[in-house]
């Protein structure tokens, strides 16, 4: 028996031009971090950080079919972790970080029985409810500073070494996306994600595979919880914990691309330019994302990247 509309594509390996895309834009990222502004460097900054979290739900969603809203769960965790790091333990900011990505990541491991007794639509409603969950409960306890939140004990790093920060994470990222969509386990979980019940019969563990996918996408988010918690200096449920950091994200990969290497790369540099060219009219802001989402998904499922391919694969007989 084998596994139904397995995509064998997954397996093959990338072609090597492919490969350096993304390595060399990052050097070249780099190369040029001593040379921005503080507004490109802001800029720079928020875009990393969204695409880390687009990378960490695209892994999720895209090439595991976990479909989650939970994206604020972990990036408030993070955050969270973050803040009482530093400021009950003295932690230096880079081992806050990373406590801030593993505790993400055992949130994940803690829920993952009562999460994935359901499946689909379940799923997905079942991730949301824990965000709110998670917010009500910060809301309501002021061990975590109630809903005015916590302050960092000392001052946050300054912009330039937080875009540093925020670059290193999406360098961690791209390489735990090259591994896991590179590899045997790339195909495991497209198996998983195309028919769980078929892929159980060949062998495959479904509930593993999906833990394992679960608990790296939580990692990542929590990392960048944590980064953006540093930045900001400062936690609170409402805004750590926020849908927008869902919405935003969703944005992200499907106008870029769900399931494809490039969509969230492609997809953040498109939300993050229309935010800033909008950025004095919000409303309009909303509403434009909101409608080229919709002509997206009717018109272009694949997202602009796929949308991409498919007009170079059909002109390429012409050339």
């Amino acid at each position: 028996m084998t596994v139904r509309n397995l995509d064998l594509a997954a397996a093959a390996p990338p072609r090597p031009m492919s490969r350096l895309i993304a390595p060399a834009a990052l050097l070249a990222l780099a190369l040029a971090t001593p040379l921005l502004s503080d507004y490109a460097l802001e800029i720079g900054f928020r875009l990393l950080i969204l695409l880390t979290l687009a990378e960490a739900w695209n892994l999720l969603a895209g090439y595991g079919g976990l479909v989650s809203l939970g994206t604020a769960s972990f990036v408030g965790v993070g955050a969270y972790v973050l803040t009482g790091a530093v400021n009950q333990f003295g932690w230096p900011y880079w081992a806050a970080i990373a406590a801030g990505g593993c505790v993400a990541a055992l949130l994940a491991l803690g829920v993952s029985k009562a999460v994935f007794r359901l499946r689909g639509l379940y799923f997905t409603v079942g991730t949301l409810a824990l965000a709110e969950a998670l917010r009500l409960f910060m809301v309501n306890h002021q061990g975590f500073g109630g809903a005015t939140g916590l302050f960092l004990a000392v001052d946050p790093p300054g912009l330039r070494h937080l875009f540093w920060i925020a670059l290193s994470l999406v360098v961690i990222t791209t390489a735990v996306m090259s591994v896991a969509t590179g590899s045997r386990f790339s195909i495991l979980l497209r198996a998983v994600r195309d028919d769980e019940d078929a892929a159980a019969q060949i062998g495959v563990r479904p509930f593993r595979i999906k833990l394992a996918v679960f608990m790296l996408a939580s990692f990542l988010m929590g990392l960048a919880g944590a980064t953006q918690g540093l930045k900001l200096g400062a936690v609170e449920p409402y805004g750590m914990f926020g849908v927008q950091w869902t919405v935003n994200v969703l944005s992200v990969v499907i106008i870029g691309g769900q399931g494809l290497r490039a969509g969230p790369a492609v997809g953040a540099v498109f939300v993050v330019a229309l935010s800033e060219a909008l950025a004095d009219y919000p409303a309009l802001h909303i509403a434009i994302t909101g409608l080229i989402m919709i002509l997206v998904i009717r018109y272009a499922p694949r997202g602009l990247v796929g949308l991409a391919r498919t007009r170079g694969q059909r002109m390429a007989p012409l050339s």
